[in-house]
């Protein structure tokens, strides 16, 4: 898995070392500007976050948990890949003292570009 991220992104190396502990081997890359980077995999505009990884010709755009990864490598789905748009509190990366996980879903998305709900975390 490659994670590309801004040399700045704090919370994206907390989601690196979680895809670690998932069993990932990581090659981290630091970009100036994150635009060619999601455009070149796919990433759908409004739908991006702040670290874009590229796994097995899938790409995963933000706070994915690993358990979601695991399932498109193991499921294969004809799509670009997985998206938590945005920073929801409580995911991998973004946890809270407290353990509490506002909910958000994780998106599938489609060649055509459009998504769908693949898994939902939190209450």
């Amino acid at each position: 898995m490659v994670v590309h991220k801004s040399p700045s992104c704090g919370c994206c190396v907390l989601w690196v070392d979680h895809m670690r502990e998932a069993g990932f081997t990581v090659e981290v890359r630091d970009h100036a500007d994150m635009g060619p980077v999601k455009q070149r995999v796919g990433v759908p505009y409004a739908k991006g976050s702040c670290h874009t990884a590229e796994v097995e010709g899938y790409f995963i755009e933000g706070h994915v948990p690993a358990e979601d990864v695991k399932r498109l490598l193991a499921e294969r789905p004809d799509a670009r890949g997985l998206t938590v748009p945005g920073m929801p509190a409580g995911s991998p990366g973004m946890e809270l003292p407290d353990g509490t996980v506002h909910p958000y879903a994780v998106e599938l998305v489609h060649r055509d570009g459009s998504t769908s709900e693949y898994a939902h975390h939190g209450h």
